[in-house]
């Protein structure tokens, strides 16, 4: 355990990615050293996690906007009733998550953070896995790093995702209508150097589709090989959700996975996002929108 204050603590959960934070109301106004204190273990661990900290949506948007400008809830689902900045994930209304990703990478500035509040707890399973992209990035062989700085993928809200459209049902296509209501196509680099750290990550997960200049057969065949990196169990932090718990991630060098394994009991949960920056490449490129105007989401 890491103490950084008498009565504030950052508690290592994995060696690479998590930690659990104590110490901190965050049902009230942040004080700046308490806001210091939270970036600074969230640069260290990449995920982090709040216990006992009962927050209604106002406090939800509250607690996130001390780390920058709030998103609106998506580029494309709408929002919890008049609160446009959070979005419900739910085992009633939200697209499938049981996929690795980052959240709405298929837009040119993708969140800078999420966060997650817990209002109804599945009775088993529903957790929320949480990849770290710079450790991932590390464990590559030096050959297969130098190709993946060169890389470039194209990010689409217009796929599969999790689940093949001839397998949807009604209301699950439905959905997909709704998410793919506008459609988005931005070209990343596949290495993001993170505009904090400096620290390099990939930058990849379910929204990528293919990678500019290769075949389909060539994308998906590299993409999954370093996907495979990503999702090493000790790159991992395994939260099991609790009644009344935050978690906030660096949605710029994290991927996320929450596995169908409650039965569709009821499980929701809510997520406000932090408005990001343009990706940057290790040569110092930027990313490049292709296809949709998502100003409404996130000011570029």
């Amino acid at each position: 355990m890491t103490t950084i204050a008498t009565d504030r603590t950052v508690r290592r959960l994995t060696a690479h990615i998590g930690a659990e934070i104590s110490g901190i109301d965050i049902t009230r106004a942040l004080s700046g050293s308490d806001v210091e204190l939270i970036t600074r273990a969230l640069h260290d661990h990449k995920a982090l996690v709040f216990r006992n900290a009962p927050l209604d949506d106002a406090g939800q948007q509250q607690f996130a906007s001390h780390f920058g400008t709030l998103t609106t809830a998506h580029p494309t689902v709408p929002a919890v009733e008049g609160a446009p900045h959070v979005l419900p994930v739910d085992s009633e209304g939200g697209m499938p998550a049981n996929t690795w990703h980052t959240d709405v990478t298929f837009v040119l500035n993708p969140p800078k953070a999420s966060t997650l509040v817990s209002h109804v707890v599945a009775p088993y399973g529903g957790e929320t896995l949480i990849a770290d992209t710079a450790a991932a990035y590390r464990n590559l062989p030096e050959p297969l790093r130098r190709l993946a700085d060169t890389l470039w993928a194209v990010h689409t809200n217009d796929h599969d995702y999790a689940v093949v459209p001839e397998d949807l049902d009604d209301q699950a296509r439905l959905r997909r209508e709704i998410f793919t209501s506008t459609v988005f196509e931005t070209l990343h680099p596949v290495v993001r150097v993170h505009p904090e750290t400096g620290e390099k990550g990939l930058f990849l997960g379910g929204f990528a589709t293919r990678l500019k200049g290769l075949s389909t057969s060539e994308s998906r065949d590299i993409i999954r090989l370093l996907q495979a990196y990503v999702t090493r169990p000790e790159n991992v932090v395994r939260v099991t959700w609790e009644p009344d718990q935050l978690v906030l991630f660096d949605n710029r060098i994290t991927q996320h996975y929450a596995p169908d394994n409650y039965d569709r009991t009821p499980r929701r949960l809510h997520r406000v996002t932090v408005a990001g920056d343009v990706p940057v490449s290790v040569s110092g490129e930027r990313s490049t929108s292709l296809t949709g105007d998502a100003s409404h989401y996130t000011a570029s």
